[in-house]
């Protein structure tokens, strides 16, 4: 008469059956969630990659380009220079002071204590320090590209900026004093309908004028509606780093 089986043994061999079969689904569970990580991060380290590579690409084309050939013609996309008294030289408040400018955007008035630093050319939204310290960098002498929403959506004319931004790359001479940045719609109201770029400077009233003489201190400005690297240079050369209430510094 045949034996009956261990039914003891029988249920252990099942229980180690299904928890085998359960280890493996987790170890492939495991492999899958693996593999999905590997290659969501091959994917953002080929986007932080790649947008670096496109850009150095772009950018070739205007390796043989001087700055004043780069955008538009300035008589095509730029109104007449103009300017306005200016007023704020050395009034610095306390650092994180908000501050309201009259002018859209501003050329002079009351700043923070420091500066931005020469180095960086070219800002976004997202990393664009407050107008308070770059109304400082403008009372050293520094000309500034103000671009809005319009520019910054749109990929040709901000490979143009960066262009321009790479042609004056420098610490070292003070006539590389120029920074492109964003107006938003935070800092307050929008360009002139047709405008999208705005071009100015704080002036000393010429640069024969003494520093001294305050009272002849204007802002500038030239509207444009779009990037013109013609009128940026046109522009920097009448109103240098030297044309302002303090040359010397940052």
């Amino acid at each position: 008469m045949a034996k009956k089986p261990n039914k003891k043994v029988s249920r252990r061999d099942v229980a180690d059956q299904l928890r085998n079969q359960q280890k493996r689904a987790d170890q492939r569970q495991g492999a899958v969630i693996v593999g999905v990580c590997i290659v969501i991060a091959i994917a953002i380290i080929g986007f932080a990659a790649w947008k670096p590579v496109k850009e150095w690409w772009d950018l070739r084309a205007f390796n043989d380009i001087d700055l004043a050939g780069i955008g538009a013609p300035a008589a095509e996309a730029c109104e007449d220079v103009f300017t306005k008294p200016a007023t704020g030289n050395q009034e610095h408040r306390p650092e994180g002071t908000p501050i309201e400018y009259d002018e859209v955007p501003p050329a002079y008035g009351p700043h923070w204590g420091t500066p931005d630093t020469m180095d960086r050319k070219l800002y976004t939204s997202t990393d664009r320090p407050p107008l308070e310290r770059l109304v400082h960098n403008l009372e050293h002498g520094y000309t500034f590209i103000w671009y809005d929403e319009t520019i910054a959506n749109d990929d040709e004319q901000m490979t143009q900026l960066r262009a321009i931004a790479t042609k004056l790359k420098g610490t070292s001479n003070p006539r590389l004093k120029f920074k492109a940045v964003p107006w938003t719609s935070e800092d307050g109201d929008a360009f002139p309908e047709g405008t999208h770029i705005v071009i100015n400077h704080w002036s000393r009233g010429g640069k024969e004028v003494d520093v001294s003489e305050v009272e002849k201190q204007v802002g500038v400005w030239q509207h444009c509606s779009s990037v013109s690297g013609e009128a940026l240079y046109d522009f920097m050369q009448e109103y240098d780093y030297f044309d302002s209430p303090e040359p010397n510094g940052m």
